[in-house]
């Protein structure tokens, strides 16, 4: 991959200007990967098996708005999957994260659409993910499934129901009932 060097760049820029996976705080980070994807500690890439998971890890995620102008299902699913495996090969886990929260989309804020997960907490909580409330950070994991479809700004009952699931989720109440799950079902 020609642009692993730069990516690596970017991505020891984005930790050392505070903007990495660590600067989340150690309990919201496990909460985001619980939620993201649950197998990514473990993955080379790719998840077919952990509940919760579905069809697509953070990596193919950050392999799919790195490598792709415009990225369509089908064919490209496959291309989507060898660069996130390229990726996980040439960078280290934190790096990814870091890479991946830079660039999530995180729906609309203030001043228009956001992408960025820092980005997002500052523009709607004035905070850093690690100074949010349990609430205010399960609404910004929730919107991270559908970003289109949640208002972040307004008091969206199906975003705060999203965001009650991921607290069950999170305290251990509940479990996704399989692979499948990323809207978890099993924690309604």
């Amino acid at each position: 991959m020609r642009q692993a060097v730069a990516y690596s760049d970017r991505a020891d820029a984005l930790i050392a200007g505070g903007r990495g996976p660590d600067d989340l705080g150690t309990e919201q980070l496990r909460q985001l990967i619980l939620v993201q994807d649950p197998g990514y500690l473990d993955h080379a890439g790719v998840d077919l098996f952990t509940a919760g998971a579905g069809l697509t890890t953070i990596s193919q995620s950050l392999a799919k708005r790195l490598g792709f102008d415009r990225f369509r299902p089908g064919i490209r699913k496959i291309r989507q999957t060898g660069f996130a495996i390229g990726l996980e090969t040439l960078l280290t886990k934190t790096q990814i994260l870091a890479l991946w929260l830079e660039t999530v989309e995180m729906g609309r804020g203030p001043e228009g659409w956001m992408t960025g997960f820092f980005l997002a907490s500052e523009s709607i909580y004035g905070r850093a993910p690690a100074e949010l409330t349990d609430q205010e950070y399960h609404r910004l994991l929730a919107v991270l499934i559908a970003p289109g479809r949640f208002r972040l700004l307004e008091d969206d009952e199906e975003l705060n129901d999203r965001a009650s699931r991921i607290a069950r989720l999170a305290s251990g109440a509940c479990r996704p009932q399989n692979h499948g799950d990323v809207w978890l079902d099993g924690c309604a």
